[in-house]
């Protein structure tokens, strides 16, 4: 089984950048376990969107010929707690060229405008 942690792109210009969003809602099952009584998004899964969402941007320029995958995370901070009824907003940017041997991007996860990591 696979997961997406994006609903839907807004924005994407081919292997330069991309934006996507998440509605995070009460009706994600991991989001009752994350914590009882106080549910917020778990950051790795916010991680994971902001791959996937990037994973996508280089994967079309290369015409989906290989798969993407992510290989490291440079620096991640979060500076607030995501719930139920807010909307996450990636944006990722190509840096340099996509390649046959990959390619190196940057992200960046606001929740209301404000930056989350």
């Amino acid at each position: 089984m696979r997961w997406y942690w994006i609903d839907r792109f807004l924005e994407f210009e081919s292997g330069k950048r991309a934006v996507a969003v998440k509605n995070v809602s009460l009706a994600e099952e991991h989001l009752h376990d994350h914590f009882p009584g106080y549910p917020i998004m778990p950051c790795s899964l916010m991680v994971e969107g902001m791959a996937q969402t990037a994973g996508i941007l280089v994967g079309e320029a290369r015409k989906f010929s290989e798969k993407v995958i992510l290989a490291k995370v440079r620096r991640a901070e979060f500076h607030s707690l995501v719930r139920p009824g807010e909307q996450i907003r990636y944006e990722a940017t190509v840096e340099g060229e996509v390649t046959a041997a990959g390619a190196s991007t940057t992200g960046r996860i606001t929740v209301g405008g404000e930056t989350e990591g």
